[in-house]
């Protein structure tokens, strides 16, 4: 399995645990996972929970609202925290945004955007989840392949 991680990742995942992963640093038009060959189609967005917040607020929304667009239309896009619910909602974060307004902002991107936001909890089972939805995702491409084959065959 081969994992493009966007050159502009800051803190990138190793993937070290997964022996079949070869990761390579890459540019992602959308996010910073993504696997060879779909990266129009499939994303995941890592954030930590202080840049999560960061990215409500200010000038970075802007930026970050339009990452959700562009995620929106791929066949798969996810914001993947290493933070949890919990954390949000008791402000164990390093800003002044209140709780209520960070758990809002959240659940309005995604209603609006219709992009799931994964808490994690930590960096590790951010890391798992990440390499689990790309995963899955090849697995699902290549079912879909061999039915369309087994099909073809039959048409003939």
């Amino acid at each position: 399995m081969k994992i493009t991680i966007d050159s502009r990742e800051q803190a990138p995942f190793t993937f070290s645990r997964f022996p079949e992963v070869n990761a390579e640093r890459g540019t992602l038009p959308t996010g910073d996972y993504s696997t060879r060959g779909f990266e129009d189609l499939i994303a995941v967005e890592r954030k930590s929970l202080d840049d999560l917040i960061a990215c409500l607020m200010g000038s970075n929304r802007d930026r970050f609202e339009r990452e959700l667009q562009r995620g929106s239309v791929m066949n798969v896009f996810a914001v993947v925290c290493e933070g949890s619910w919990e954390d949000i909602s008791r402000g164990r974060y390093h800003s002044q945004m209140k709780p209520q307004a960070a758990l809002q902002s959240i659940i309005a991107f995604m209603v609006r955007y219709r992009v799931p936001f994964i808490m994690a909890g930590s960096r590790e089972a951010a890391e798992y989840i990440t390499h689990g939805i790309l995963q899955k995702y090849l697995r699902e491409i290549e079912e879909r392949y061999k039915q369309a084959m087994k099909a073809q065959k039959g048409a003939v």
